[in-house]
């Protein structure tokens, strides 16, 4: 229950993410200006919301997780196959949280989007060539995201994090089929024992029985 709950919260809030996370990705039509406008400011707004909401998040964060961990605690054939793929795209779907969305976060927020670091690689560049060294004495000049694709790969890392969820979904649901139909194999593996045990019972009781009436129709015959 524990996973289902974080799962489904985290799909909540990716899905109120998707008005802004759909003209960037999915639409033909040109993305306006504006747009971009409007979700660099709700962005601002998330990375900048009071200590209690991140709180919440990383809570519900270690909710799912410690589900896991319990249901991998003395695991059957069962736990290790599904709950252990859960726990690794778990993993995987917190990996981007941290790498992607955290740092995109603080990019937006901050405003510069790597034109401090570009300005600096650029220096050292211009200075490399002016003193006639080579471009590998002093590094390769990192490659900068600008304004709209910093946003794009916010977005990109949002659909990464739902289909890594939706993995998380699909394969507790498939264990709780699997579980299922095991354990209606196993009921009906019972009711046929019980089902040839009760019939072994009644031949036994009506094998004495028939014996004796065999027996009794003989001693009459032989009386008269």
């Amino acid at each position: 229950m524990p996973i289902y709950i974080a799962t489904c919260f985290f799909l909540g809030i990716i899905f109120s993410l998707f008005p802004y996370d759909y003209p960037l990705l999915w639409s033909t039509a040109p993305t306006p200006p504006s747009h971009y406008d409007y979700l660099e400011a709700h962005l601002r707004f998330l990375h900048s919301s009071p200590p209690l909401i991140p709180r919440i998040l990383h809570i519900v964060i270690a909710v799912g997780l410690l589900g896991l961990m319990m249901k991998l605690y003395k695991p059957t054939e069962s736990n290790m196959l599904f709950d252990g793929a859960s726990l690794v795209l778990y993993m995987c779907g917190i990996t981007v949280y941290i790498a992607n969305i955290v740092k995109g976060l603080r990019i937006v927020t901050e405003g510069d989007y790597g034109a401090s670091a570009a300005a600096d690689a650029a220096a050292a560049a211009a200075a490399a060539a002016a003193s006639g060294e080579s471009e590998d004495d002093v590094g390769s000049v990192q490659q900068v995201l600008g304004r709209e694709d910093s946003m794009k790969v916010l977005a990109a890392s949002n659909t990464i994090l739902a289909l890594v969820l939706i993995g998380v979904l699909v394969l507790q649901a498939g264990q709780w089929y699997a579980d299922r139909k095991s354990q209606q194999e196993a009921e009906l593996i019972r009711k046929k024992e019980e089902e040839s045990a009760e019939k072994d019972r009644t031949d036994k009781d009506t094998s004495p029985k028939t014996a004796r009436q065999s027996s009794s129709s003989a001693a009459s015959k032989k009386k008269q």
